[in-house]
């Protein structure tokens, strides 16, 4: 054999030597998420039938007792199951945040924890943080923030006037202002809109100020005067801001406007001051109802000039409307003017059904916009609705519908009346009638009247004896 052959021989015995120890091993082994091989079988090339190999938990995961961590290669070039036997770590909570909120979903290795605080605060701090890996162990990577209360710059000062003063004005701190006095005889100031402002917060969190501050300043109105009329009341010498008169015309004379009208900041009055119209029989002041408006309102209205009134919310005029149109009559009179009613308008019980009764919407009573059903009890038929819906003032609309016996019904009486009147005459017939139309005597009747055909007259017998 030449040294050729031989070479090839030898590196034929190799391969198949190596072939066979291939066949002989495991491929390496899974990766497993929560665990890591150990060092020893990191730098292992083969792993022959029979090997173990022996895992560690990764950071982050501890052991599960009792659970088995290796695996071995067997015969069948498989690796034995193996089942988790790591969990993840989990960090304590966090604790409590006050006058915040902690949001916690999971306390695992890897979870997160946010924080928010409550209308008025605001965090000092991270507003998230996560559990790590911490000392061999786990832990969260930050320390809970604050929720301070939202602080506001000082409030600003005004002229001619004060706040209470504070150390600080954290959010819901409130300060009041106050006009400086004056030395006697001269003009007092008027302080000029709220006179207390507080500490809230815009969108970004910031501290500000509900409102701006008032003001301090002299205002004066002059002395209201309104012809063919009078003052009531707000009688004065001067007249400063938020002072009120109010008017009332001279007989013969209705006012046009408003009875009331208040010194305003402006040194005007307002509204304007009214006036007082001569009583016309063509012309009507504007009308005045409680609790409404009127439409479209004009000072004067002439004779037959129609204007259409209007309640406020939750109030109703008697017939339990919310609109309603007035005429003018003249002499400063309206048609049908009335008032309007705040709050439920209630009737005072269920209305009354003959042979009838409510089925359903029955309450003790009643507010304007209620529905009830109505049902007729057998026999009887409805004549109306049998949904009505409440108007106020005892008023139903469409109106208490009725019940009234069915045709069907009379019809059955009518025929059993009938029957017992036939009844009775045919009953009154037998007693005093005979079968061919004529009375029928009684037995002792007949007895007697023979008797007196057997017996002779005084003169048949005299005529016997001659």
């Amino acid at each position: 054999m030449g040294p050729a052959r031989l070479l090839l021989l030898l590196l034929l015995l190799v391969l198949l030597a190596w072939l066979g120890e291939a066949q002989d091993t495991c491929s390496p082994p899974d990766r497993l998420f929560y665990a890591e091989l150990e060092e020893s079988f990191n730098t292992m090339k083969s792993f022959p039938v029979g090997t173990t190999v022996s895992y560690i938990c990764r950071p982050g995961y501890m052991r599960i007792p009792g659970k088995p961590s290796s695996q071995r290669c067997g015969e069948d070039l498989q690796w034995s199951p193996i089942e988790q036997f790591c969990i993840e770590r989990k960090c304590k909570h966090p604790g409590e945040l006050e006058h915040g909120f902690i949001n916690v979903t999971d306390l695992t290795f890897g979870s997160q924890a946010t924080f928010s605080c409550e209308g008025g605060f605001r965090l000092r701090g991270a507003n998230k943080i996560s559990c790590v890996i911490k000392d061999k162990g786990v832990g969260w990577d930050g320390d809970l923030p604050l929720c301070e209360r939202i602080p506001c710059e000082p409030p600003p000062s005004i002229a001619n006037g004060r706040y209470t003063e504070l150390d600080s004005y954290n959010y819901e701190t409130s300060v009041t202002y106050s006009c400086n006095d004056v030395p006697k005889g001269t003009d007092s100031f008027s302080l000029i809109g709220s006179p207390t402002i507080f500490c809230t917060y815009d969108e970004h969190l910031n501290g500000v100020w509900s409102g701006p501050p008032p003001q301090c300043r002299v205002v004066r109105c002059d002395d209201p005067r309104v012809e063919n009329g009078k003052k009531k009341s707000g009688f004065g010498p001067s007249y400063s801001y938020q002072d009120s008169v109010v008017f009332v015309c001279d007989p013969g004379y209705f006012m046009t406007g408003s009875e009331v009208i208040i010194c305003g900041e402006d040194n005007a009055w307002s509204p304007e001051k009214p006036t007082c119209e001569r009583i016309t029989k063509e012309l009507c002041g504007a009308p005045e109802i409680t609790h409404g408006v009127v439409i479209s309102a004009k000072a004067v209205y002439e004779k037959g000039d129609s204007v259409e009134l209007k309640c406020d919310d939750s109030c109703y005029f008697p017939d339990g409307t919310v609109e309603m149109t007035v005429t003018c009559q003249g002499l400063n009179t309206w048609s049908s003017l009335q008032n309007c009613e705040c709050g439920p308008v209630s009737s005072g019980s269920t209305p009354d059904i003959n042979h009838g009764r409510v089925i359903d919407g029955q309450k003790p009573s009643y507010s304007v916009g209620d529905f009830i059903t109505v049902e007729c009890y057998p026999g009887y038929t409805l004549h109306g609705e049998a949904r009505i819906q409440y108007a106020g003032s005892n008023r139903w609309i469409p109106e208490v519908p009725t019940c009234r016996l069915s045709a069907y019904i009379t019809v059955i009486i009518c025929v059993i009346v009938a029957v017992v009147v036939f009844l009775a005459a045919f009953w009154v017939y037998k007693k005093f009638f005979s079968q061919n139309g004529s009375y029928t005597v009684d037995e002792s009747c007949k007895e007697t009247s023979v008797l007196k055909t057997n017996v002779p007259t005084e003169m048949e017998e005299t005529a016997e004896m001659n």
